[in-house]
């Protein structure tokens, strides 16, 4: 799957101070497309916002600068206009948001940003005979219906490069377009469907072979649509190199590229490359006062490049990177069969990384990597690694010289086979995310913090190459915003974050910068906030088409109708037991809906339910929470999360509260025990005292069949065991019954700690017994003066004995 970065995250937001309220209740604004689904750079454009709860809304928030608001509207709760003004600089390309309403924040969708005049659909284009009329370098933005195809004629020059590009599926919308350019005896010049460098999306050049009139058929590649298929056509003379060699440079330098494949043929681009690494730079191809209406990709790095010189086919005539590392190899798979070779020098006890950057920079590139020492004889090879692309962590046996050779997996190649293989040593790195909540769906992907409230969320911290706790921070929040974050532990990749705002928080929100760090100072890490976006989900919710945001929206919203508080424990919860959390509600008067309450987090080695009802009527209730036998011995912090209908689903989270996992006072062993159906019996446990405690604990046996009551009992941390009595209904179940536990309760600071100890197993049998065993039972019975009766486990054992 092909990744996208997208330029880099500088929130731009305007605030918007509505003529008049509408009314009406709102919570997380459901923000579903924009359209038109482009603008031109240079223009002002009236933009459509469409979806639900839409009623509130107050900000966009961009990912990317270059979009200002001039004026806002709202229509109803399904649709907001706005006139925004795009600068002149705005870069090409995709460009994210969210809307911010006063109740939440919406999903991410996007606006794409292009060179040319944006016109609509003519609608009466849908055969061959009635196309509709283009001018070169102009958009033609609109839908294609089921089974629908579009027709649209231009005018050319013999010897005119004329490139057509669709953006479909790129704009997050399931549309698979397809394209071919015809001349008017209907036959095809070009076609495309999918490329490298488009994904999903197609683009398709010819030089016209004479003066006259061309024509485009768009079209689903399936023949599907609907009235979410829109896209954007891109028709003209404009440049369209389907790659570009090398495919990076060293930061702040000027770097020339080689602009491949396109229509009018190869030229050369000089570019300033940025002051810090970019791991997916946009280029925006410009040629004879032309752009293009997408961008080809370029790594930026700390380190110089070597550029690969033919012939370097074998090891012989490998291309000698003279430089120490890191250092960046660059080259091209030019035809099929092709294989390229580097030599690099490397030492012992320096560990490094050797990575291709091919099908992630959208080269059609399937890379195989194969490492060699200075003889040639091998050491390692990699196909894929998560991707297309190849990867191999190699610890140098000595210091000297090594070779890496690259080819494409099916031996393919061609002009625009570029790759870029970067050897760095390896470094700590942490990713910042938040875990996925609902499968295909964004939701509880922003913070949302109503006023005197709070919100919560787990953070995943994914570490590279390093262990230990984590830090977290975010500088720069909006007003009467504060952040409460636990470090990750060291055994764990999540924590849960509390977001608190104050009850006079101006309304309002912004994109954050969400930062790591690891805790040990020895370590330097370099930390980033990731969150993919899956906008487009394909068969076996495959996602078909993603982009990246690399800021965390937090907002300062509306009072929620009720808060939650967790009472902090007392007490520990003990491996292998129960403790069972007090949650409150404080509701608004008139607030009689239910609250569905989880734990956000749950400590390694603990489980609790995934959800509980607190219903309408009801301010409180105790949510359990248990550990296992094995549960790390550790403090964590948890909260919990309330989530009620409020026209629209809404989030509260109580306070951080400390919970301790610790050892147990008491454990334990259930014997077997055997009873009669109508008979008393008992169960013998064999106590293990851990930790001494005051008093005494309550011992209660659970678990048991329908008909068999346990009287509960009391021991004091010198017990070294316990006898539980039972009453055998006549109609209690005959066989096995395995589900037994007992349950010690110690009690202290007025608080229960719940201890579980192991399972045991009862057999209950009918009252009939044989005569002649009846006798050698009570012959082998006799208990001498102070011995204590037997169990009838005991005598069942004594009875297969006699009989043996």
């Amino acid at each position: 799957m092909l990744m996208l970065r997208f330029p880099c995250a500088i929130a731009v937001f305007f605030i918007i101070v509505l003529a008049g309220a509408l009314g009406l209740d709102a919570a997380t604004p459901d923000l579903q497309v924009i359209l038109p689904r482009g603008v031109q750079r240079g223009t002002e454009a009236d933009l459509e916002l469409r979806g639900n709860r839409l009623n509130d809304a107050q900000d966009i928030l961009f990912f990317t600068p270059g979009i200002t608001v001039k004026s806002w509207k709202v229509v109803n709760p399904q649709r907001v206009d706005c006139h925004v003004q795009v600068a002149k600089d705005a870069p090409i390309g995709e460009i994210c948001t969210r809307l911010r309403s006063a109740s939440g924040l919406s999903e991410v969708r996007t606006v794409y940003v292009g060179p040319f005049p944006i016109l609509p659909e003519a609608k009466t284009n849908i055969d061959f005979e009635h196309p509709q009329p283009v001018t070169l370098n102009t958009t033609i933005t609109g839908v294609v219906q089921n089974e629908q195809a579009q027709y649209f004629s231009v005018d050319l020059k013999k010897g005119q490069p004329l490139t057509v590009e669709v953006h479909g599926m790129r704009l997050g919308d399931d549309f698979d377009p397809y394209i071919a350019i015809l001349n008017k005896k209907k036959y095809e010049l070009a076609v495309s469907d999918d490329t490298a460098l488009t994904m999903q999306d197609p683009v398709a050049s010819i030089i016209a072979p004479d003066d006259g009139t061309y024509f485009i058929q768009l079209r689903d590649s399936s023949y599907r649509g609907g009235s979410q298929a829109h896209y954007l056509m891109h028709v003209g003379l404009y440049p369209r190199p389907r790659a570009v060699y090398p495919l990076g440079g060293q930061v702040g330098e000027q770097l020339t590229v080689h602009c491949i494949n396109d229509a009018a043929g190869p030229f050369d681009q000089t570019i300033k490359l940025p002051d810090k690494p970019e791991s997916m730079l946009d280029l925006i191809a410009d040629h004879n006062g032309l752009l293009a209406p997408s961008p080809n990709f370029l790594r930026v790095s700390p380190f110089p490049n070597v550029l690969g010189s033919e012939p370097n086919n074998d090891p012989q005539h490998a291309t000698v990177a003279t430089g120490e590392l890191p250092l960046a190899l660059n080259g091209i798979i030019e035809k099929p069969n092709d294989v390229d070779f580097f030599r690099f020098k490397a030492h012992r006890g320096q560990p490094i990384d050797i990575r291709v950057y091919a099908r992630a920079l959208r080269s059609p590139l399937d890379s195989v990597i194969v490492l060699y020492n200075e003889k040639g004889n091998y050491i390692a090879s990699n196909d894929d690694s998560g991707s297309p692309d190849s990867y191999i962590r190699f610890d140098p046996p000595a210091d000297g010289q090594y070779l890496v050779s690259i080819y494409d997996q099916l031996h393919s190649g061609g002009p625009d086979y570029t790759y870029r293989i970067e050897l760095t040593p390896v470094k700590p790195h942490i990713v910042l995310s938040i875990p996925q909540y609902n499968i295909n769906s964004q939701e509880r992907w922003t913070i949302p913090v109503p006023r005197g409230n709070r919100y919560a969320t787990l953070i995943r911290a994914t570490r590279s190459d390093f262990g230990g706790n984590v830090k977290l921070e975010c500088p720069d929040l909006p007003p009467g915003v504060t952040m409460i974050a636990p470090d990750v532990s060291e055994i764990t990749d999540v924590t849960p974050v509390v977001f608190e705002a104050k009850p006079d928080a101006p309304i309002g929100g912004k994109l954050c910068d969400l930062l790591a760090k690891p805790t040990n100072p020895k370590i330097d890490a370099a930390s980033e906030y990731r969150q993919q976006i899956d906008l487009v989900i394909g068969i076996n919710n495959q996602p078909m088409y993603k982009t990246y945001v690399h800021q965390i929206a937090v907002a300062a919203t509306e009072e929620a109708p009720f808060t939650l508080h967790l009472e902090q424990p007392r007490v520990p919860l003990v491996q292998g037991g129960l403790m069972n959390l007090k949650v409150t509600a404080k509701r608004k008067a008139g607030f009689k809906n239910p609250i569905s309450l989880r734990l956000l987090f749950q400590p390694p080695g603990t489980g609790a339910p995934g959800a509980v009802d607190l219903p309408g009527d009801k301010d409180e209730m105790l949510y359990p929470l248990n550990a296992n036998t094995n549960s790390p011995l550790k403090k964590w912090k948890i909260c919990v999360l309330g989530e009620s209908d409020v026209s629209g689903q809404l989030w509260v989270s109580s306070e951080l509260v400390e919970i301790e996992v610790a050892k147990p006072y008491v454990t334990g062993q259930i014997q077997m025990a055997a009873a009669e159906q109508g008979k008393p019996s008992q169960i013998l446990c064999k106590l293990d005292q851990q930790e001494k405690f005051d008093g005494k604990a309550k011992v209660q046996l659970l678990g048991l069949p329908a008909g068999v009551v346990a009287e509960d009992k009391d021991i004091t941390d010198a017990d070294k065991e316990v006898i539980i009595p039972l009453k055998i209904d006549a109609k209690s179940p005959i066989g096995k019954h395995n589900s037994l536990f007992c349950r010690v309760t110690v009690m202290k600071d007025g608080q229960e700690i719940i201890h579980n100890l192991s399972h045991g197993v009862l057999r209950i049998d009918p009252p009939d017994v044989p005569k002649g065993k009846a006798q050698a039972v009570a012959k082998a019975a006799k208990p001498g003066a102070n011995s204590r009766p037997l169990t009838r486990l005991e005598k069942l054992r004594q009875e297969e004995g006699s009989v043996h």
